[in-house]
């Protein structure tokens, strides 16, 4: 058993240097990381939860101004007011897939502009984030959000509104990887004891990337796809 939990130790800070760094950055938690070798999806019993980092709704300008180049410039001044504006409303503008990326004056070019569904019209898309904590809930974080596109004035005929239901985002999954296998070993420890002496259990796949998934409104499960054996002793 004591063999089977060092070996597991030895695979989780061997994969860490060689694993994609998320230790750091922000991702959202219903997107799915790139398919990989052996990559097992399948969530198990034990990981770590706890409140995410950030409510987070995806937002969307768009305008029919008829001509294209006023149309551009009125949708594209209306994203310059939200990002000059979000920081007195208390929430902070990103954009992105998967790993999420601050919104600024510098890089609001960054955010491209594509058609939308009816002629003359075009849309961008970016996301409101709220911060999630002891001090604000998931509800008081979407009235943020709420009161913010609300508060952003029109340009011409351009207008923005939310698209979807919110979601969450955490930054840096990678930093709990200890605190998964801790929580794991822990598990595996005590079933282990209630085997009883002639049987022992091997964990296995604790080297694989750290996952998420949503648990609540405004929790998220981290975990490893790992794999709990129960072993007869020789």
């Amino acid at each position: 058993m004591k063999r089977a939990l060092m070996t597991a130790v030895a695979a989780i800070l061997a994969t860490q240097a060689s694993a994609q760094d998320l230790a750091s950055q922000e991702v959202v938690v219903t997107a799915k990381r790139a398919e990989q070798d052996d990559y097992q999806r399948d969530m198990p019993a034990v990981g770590l939860r706890r409140t995410a980092d950030f409510l987070v709704q995806e937002v969307t300008i768009r305008g029919d101004t008829r001509d294209p180049k006023q149309r551009s410039a009125e949708i594209r001044q209306m994203l310059e007011r939200a990002v000059q504006m979000a920081g007195k409303y208390g929430v902070q503008l990103a954009f992105g897939d998967y790993i999420l990326t601050p919104l600024t004056l510098q890089n609001v070019d960054e955010v491209t502009l594509t058609n939308d569904n009816r002629p003359d019209s075009q849309k961008l898309e970016f996301l409101v984030k709220a911060p999630l904590g002891a001090t604000q809930t998931g509800g008081a974080a979407q009235k943020k959000i709420e009161a913010f596109i609300e508060a952003v004035p029109e340009v011409g005929r351009a207008q923005m509104d939310e698209t979807g239901d919110a979601t969450l985002s955490i930054v840096g999954p990678d930093q709990y990887r200890t605190q998964i296998a801790d929580k794991v070993m822990e598990d595996a420890r005590g079933l282990a004891a209630k085997m009883g002496p002639g049987y022992a259990v091997s964990l296995e796949g604790l080297n694989m990337p750290v996952l998420w998934t949503q648990a609540g409104a405004s929790e998220v499960m981290l975990y490893i796809p790992y794999k709990l054996v129960v072993l007869p002793k020789p």
